[in-house]
């Protein structure tokens, strides 16, 4: 089972979702307050599974309505996700991947490890 490591920075507070293995799947933004990053991973548990996959590296892609994964490909030529809620925010992003099939499977990752992912604070 997966889990939502808490951990304070120099900014803020943040969170990085872990598969089993203890992999980081997904990392949130710096949040001001622990209040709003656990919102933040509420959001994530509640979106990630229902999340429909818009793959932006592929010509003419569908758009999707949130909530939904952006599958795209960063400036390095790399293929990275975002996960954004409901309202469009991004709540979640994963790290780059060196093929489109990994970064799926990145994907499918967070939505099998978020909804029951226990909460760690470190």
């Amino acid at each position: 089972m997966g889990k939502f490591v808490v951990k304070k920075t120099n900014t803020g507070i943040k969170f990085d979702l872990k598969a089993t293995n203890g992999q980081v799947i997904a990392t949130s933004e710096v949040y001001s307050s622990k209040e709003s990053c656990m919102k933040g991973i509420e959001s994530v548990k509640k979106n990630a599974p229902a999340a429909a996959v818009e793959d932006q590296s592929v010509e003419g892609f569908q758009t999707e309505k949130n909530p939904k994964f952006e599958v795209y490909v960063d400036k390095a030529g790399e293929y990275r996700f975002r996960l954004k809620a409901t309202n469009g925010q991004i709540i979640a992003v994963g790290e780059g991947y060196t093929t489109h099939a990994n970064c799926l499977n990145g994907v499918e990752s967070v939505k099998k490890n978020a909804p029951d992912a226990e909460i760690v604070e470190e």
